[in-house]
């Protein structure tokens, strides 16, 4: 059988230490068991509309041979990803997924969809784009159906940025004016979680990893906010959840967060590119091995390189 080949798709924008890290450890990892990979700047290749012309303009000096067995999404340039995709190459995740997980909005209404439980979540009403906040009834609504302190999280944000803990009816109003013209969401603040969570890495329908997340001085149990990790072997009832929270957001791999309440645990967010670095050096795992294993195995089925 010929090698797979196939391109680590990233944003050429995000050089930072965390980005180039992942991109080194996954093409390492991939060529290690003779997988052929090239990394791909979103800048390289240009997603274009025209009738007469083919939908990819690529640069001159594009660096990978064409067309891959398969893409692993490093980035969320959706667009560009449809676009390969359109043209029948197969993306681990997919831009659908990506998409879902991206936007948080999106993510809960799939958590709905599947009956998976969830903090009490609202979306904020649609403002346009430079528009003031001129009506502020919704947020009494609001305040009376989570209570303080509540969770607002901005529709587009990782690494716990764009999370705000709100503990008063001035700081909603100031925060919601803040964020007028941008999407957003309002979620019930579980106490007993407050500075934890479970990271739970699922890849191919399978819980491959686990980690407990815990800060002593944040709300927010992200190690990008200070948060501290140890290995966690997670109940059957987490995995299943987890397992379950992947699968309705239409991801191969995943790193889903659990909050526990005094019911059971919960979905906070299901991350489409999780990063690998962390929960290796918390639990020795290298995830990206089972990654692989799902690329080569999900490509074998479908026969692309018989």
């Amino acid at each position: 059988m010929a090698a797979l080949h196939g391109w680590l798709l990233y944003n050429s924008h995000l050089q930072t230490e965390k980005f180039l890290d992942y991109l080194a450890w996954f093409k390492e990892r991939a060529e290690k068991r003779g997988l052929m990979v090239d990394a791909v700047a979103n800048t390289q290749l240009l997603a274009q509309f025209d009738t007469f012309s083919p939908p990819l303009n690529a640069s001159k000096d594009f660096p990978a041979a064409y067309p891959p067995d398969f893409i692993h999404a490093a980035d969320k340039d959706l667009i560009l990803l449809r676009q390969l995709e359109q043209l029948g190459i197969r993306s681990y995740n997919s831009s659908r997924a990506i998409g879902i997980c991206d936007d948080k909005r999106l993510m809960h209404e799939k958590l709905t969809q599947f009956d998976l439980p969830q903090p009490k979540t609202i979306c904020a009403p649609m403002i346009y784009p430079g528009m003031p906040l001129t009506d502020r009834s919704h947020l009494t609504r609001i305040a009376s159906l989570l209570g303080f302190p509540l969770i607002v999280k901005e529709a587009f944000g990782s690494f716990g940025q764009q999370v705000y803990l709100v503990r008063s009816e001035k700081e909603l109003a100031d925060k919601a004016e803040e964020l007028a013209g941008k999407p957003h969401l309002y979620q019930q603040f579980i106490s007993e979680s407050s500075g934890e969570d479970r990271r739970l890495n699922v890849i191919g329908g399978k819980v491959a990893a686990a980690m407990r997340r815990t800060s002593a001085n944040d709300f927010r149990a992200n190690v990008s906010s200070g948060g501290e990790t140890k290995q966690y072997e997670p109940t059957n009832d987490e995995k299943k959840l987890a397992v379950a929270a992947a699968k309705a957001c239409g991801t191969d791999f995943a790193g889903v967060d659990l909050l526990k309440t005094t019911k059971g645990s919960v979905v906070c967010e299901v991350n489409s590119n999780p990063h690998i670095r962390s929960i290796y050096e918390c639990t020795g795992i290298d995830v990206a091995e089972p990654m692989l294993d799902w690329i080569e195995a999900t490509l074998t089925v479908k026969g692309s390189k018989s």
